[in-house]
């Protein structure tokens, strides 16, 4: 439930704005919620998380400044299964989703019926609610009952869509249709567009007459603004007139995005949208504060996954590690911290902070960030989890294990003693047969057997239609593995085995 502290707060604040002269009506009686999930970017591309870093992101640094940024915060390691996880706040080893390719359990379809929304929560608890941007969550559409969004603005076009607006020449979400000349549905209709038009633009708008017409009618909101940006393929912003050059070289830190190679794209236009990211945020508590609502507001920025084609889709602590960023009421001002948080920690907080109590017989993964975030207890987890489709990683305090994956033949993973330390070259990697290290070896061991199967040869997964389909189109699980249990080429790759594993085989030539 709410916390009589933060209530309190809340009351104060609303007083002193009336003794000011504010109307009452425009205050309203909970706070605020406005979550931005920026599109496959790593947090070392934000300036408060690597000064170094070539983009500059003065507004996303200053939420950091005004609340807790998580220094490790866990997702999954692709689009898809990572908000598939923030929504529901059950990890892919029970809701079934697992990669953007691996949909199990019929959980495409049964996502939000055999899991509950924290959207259709709010909502049902009095909460205006909206999403502007990119979906990618399944076949429900995100203003059905299930989801529980009340108004939209998404930019992703298929046929459901397209049953409502009559488009047909959408280009598709492999498009390039996300930036310029963007199509967007609102509201059970297609906006018109040229080739000024710029998506992101179109929808951060959209949440900022979102914000204006919720406050006005004093009602809470909560506004999810999971923005395309700044998702490939690398184009030019309203900022950038011109096609940008190449010019940063050694400054770029995770190497060049090979996806994008031959299609305009460079370096410095990764770091101009990456920027443009930024000033969009600060159009958002912009409005907050010319509302009047900004100290009553909860503001959350996080990224989906690791920076495409070098991060993204890896079962590496770079492909799940991601920015987790709140401020709000009540929330101490501590900068950064080391304490540990994953994505299904999302909906348990997200539903504390409006005082919504959890649904009779829901089962969460997460645990609510609220204790820790506003001071009444010191810690939040001991552990956190991430996942590429059939790969595995986690991370206590004190160490890191990745790359874990039966289904590649690395059932042991790669493990590694962090020391506390915030830069992976610290790391001192650990032999299995390092008897020092043999507890933690078995609480990771403890964590995989609680958690249960995640996509090894046996997984039901394999044998229905879909694990079927998957397995065809991936006979041969080398190239996949070469991808998924290393980064670009700064760790040893491990040793695999080469061949599909017996039982998939089996079903491949159609035994059981």
């Amino acid at each position: 439930m709410f916390r009589p502290s933060l209530l309190f707060l809340l009351l104060l604040v609303s007083g002193i704005a009336d003794l000011a002269g504010a109307a009452p009506s425009s205050k309203p009686d909970r706070p605020n919620i406005v979550f931005i999930l920026a599109d496959d970017v790593s947090p070392e591309m934000f300036s408060c998380y690597n000064p170094d870093s070539p983009a500059k992101t003065p507004h996303i640094d200053s939420l950091a400044k005004e609340g807790t940024a998580f220094r490790t915060c866990f997702s999954a390691a692709s689009c898809g299964p990572s908000r598939a996880l923030l929504m529901t706040g059950v990890y892919g080893n029970r809701s079934g989703v697992f990669a953007n390719d691996i949909w199990a359990f019929q959980s495409k379809a049964k996502l939000f019926t055999d899991q509950t929304s924290w959207a259709r929560q709010l909502r049902d608890a009095g909460y205006a609610t909206a999403i502007a941007g990119k979906w990618h969550c399944g076949r429900e559409v995100p203003w059905s009952d299930a989801v529980g969004f009340e108004q939209y603005s998404l930019w992703e076009i298929d046929e459901r869509i397209e049953k409502i607006i009559g488009a047909s020449d959408s280009g598709g979400a492999s498009g390039n249709c996300r930036y310029w000349n963007s199509p967007t549905i609102e509201n059970g209709r297609r906006l018109p567009t040229d080739e000024n038009t710029y998506g992101p633009d179109v929808r951060c708008d959209f949440l900022l007459r979102f914000m204006k017409e919720q406050s006005d009618a004093g009602r809470p909101f909560l506004a999810y603004w999971p923005t395309v940006l700044p998702h490939g393929p690398v184009m030019r912003t309203p900022r950038t007139p011109q096609p940008p050059k190449t010019l940063l070289g050694s400054l770029w830190p995770f190497g060049n995005d090979e996806e994008n190679t031959g299609k305009g794209s460079s370096d410095e236009g990764f770091v101009g949208m990456v920027e443009y990211l930024d000033e969009l945020v600060g159009r958002v508590i912009t409005r907050s504060k010319e509302l009047g609502i900004y100290e009553t507001t909860y503001f959350i920025f996080a990224s989906d996954n690791g920076t495409a084609n070098i991060a993204k889709n890896r079962g590496i602590e770079e492909g799940v590690r991601v920015p987790y960023i709140i401020a709000g009421p009540g929330i101490v001002k501590r900068g950064f911290t080391e304490e540990l948080t994953d994505f299904s920690d999302i909906a348990p907080t997200l539903l504390e902070i409006a005082g919504v109590a959890p649904a009779a017989g829901v089962k969460r993964d997460g645990k609510s960030q609220l204790p820790f975030l506003v001071g009444e207890s010191a810690t939040h987890r001991d552990w956190i989890y991430g996942y590429a489709g059939p790969v595995q990683v986690f991370r206590t305090k004190d160490y890191l294990l990745e790359a874990r994956s039966p289904l590649y033949g690395a059932p042991d993973g790669r493990m590694f003693f962090t020391g506390g330390s915030k830069n992976k070259s610290d790391y001192v990697k650990i032999a299995a047969n390092d008897l020092g290290h043999e507890a933690a070896r078995k609480d990771f061991d403890r964590l995989i057997a609680d958690l249960g199967p995640h996509l090894d040869a046996t997984h039901p997964f394999w044998s229905s239609r879909p694990g079927h389909e998957w397995l065809q189109q991936n006979p041969n699980l080398e190239d996949l593995a070469e991808k998924q249990l290393n980064a670009n080429p700064r760790f040893t790759p491990l040793t695999w085995r080469a061949k599909t594993p017996a039982p998939l085989a089996a079903i491949l030539q159609g035994g059981e």
